[in-house]
């Protein structure tokens, strides 16, 4: 599912491409196989949510940290630098970055302040 409004934010081309490259890689990650992965794109906000297992209560305080890796995902392939390029393209526009787990798997949210 994709839910798309037309929105405008001021970003550095290149680091916002590579944080919403990142949201996606990672729900890619962590989906079976054939699951949705849910983008929403509005008012300054992409929403990306998984339908993985979602993150332990004890790892969302560090799921963006720089090379971060919960115990369940030291088998995945990555660093764990994807999700603190996220955290860094957010506040490096004013904007946040925060991840929850749902009863369907992982949601992450990039809101950076709307301008023209």
């Amino acid at each position: 599912m994709t839910a798309l409004s037309p929105t405008q934010v001021r970003a550095d081309q290149i680091l916002l491409e590579r944080a919403v490259s990142n949201l996606l890689d990672n729900a890619v990650k962590y989906s079976p196989d054939g699951a949705p992965i849910e983008v929403s794109v509005r008012a300054g906000e992409v929403v990306v949510q998984d339908h993985g297992p979602g993150i332990a209560e004890e790892d969302l305080p560090r799921v963006f940290d720089r090379f971060y890796r919960a115990a369940t995902s030291r088998s995945k392939p990555g660093a764990g630098l994807g999700l603190a390029i996220v955290r860094e393209a957010a506040e490096a526009h004013g904007g946040t970055a925060t991840a929850e787990s749902t009863s369907v798997g992982a949601r992450f949210k990039l809101a950076l302040p709307v301008g023209a």
